[in-house]
């Protein structure tokens, strides 16, 4: 069971190594039963589902830690993600274009699976680098 700051860092790494091999299945063994994202209960295979349109429009996409925070049972993470635009994405087809972006996430730990997440992205920055007004 994690309950040291190193045992936590340790388990988002375990986690993020999966996430960035988009490795569905492997992910939800990380989640409880029944998590909450954003405060809406939900299945694990219902929360990497959510992953799906993001990989097929950006297959190598990854998230990389610009910061940890560890304080009790939270684990607070900056991030830059991004990837490449090789596959259409809510309705734009591909542009080659490689995005980038921050990504802010909060998450509650119970025991050794995550309980709950609140995530924000900057997901009008990334509409905007794949638009096509957007600089080429």
């Amino acid at each position: 069971m994690a309950s040291t700051r190193d045992d936590y860092e340790s388990l988002y790494r375990a986690y993020l190594e999966l996430c960035n091999a988009h490795d569905f299945e492997g992910m939800t063994a990380f989640y409880t039963p029944t998590i909450k994202v954003n405060d809406a209960p939900m299945e694990p295979d219902s929360v990497v589902k959510q992953f799906a349109p993001l990989v097929a429009g950006f297959p190598d996409w990854k998230w990389e830690v610009r910061s940890l925070l560890v304080d009790g049972d939270l684990l607070a993470l900056h991030f830059w993600v991004g990837g490449t635009h090789l596959g259409t994405f809510r309705g734009i087809e591909a542009t080659g274009r490689r995005v980038r972006m921050s990504e802010f996430t909060l998450y509650r730990v119970e025991g050794d699976k995550f309980a709950e997440v609140w995530d924000v992205s900057d997901m009008e920055s990334l509409m905007a680098q794949i638009s096509s007004t957007a600089d080429r």
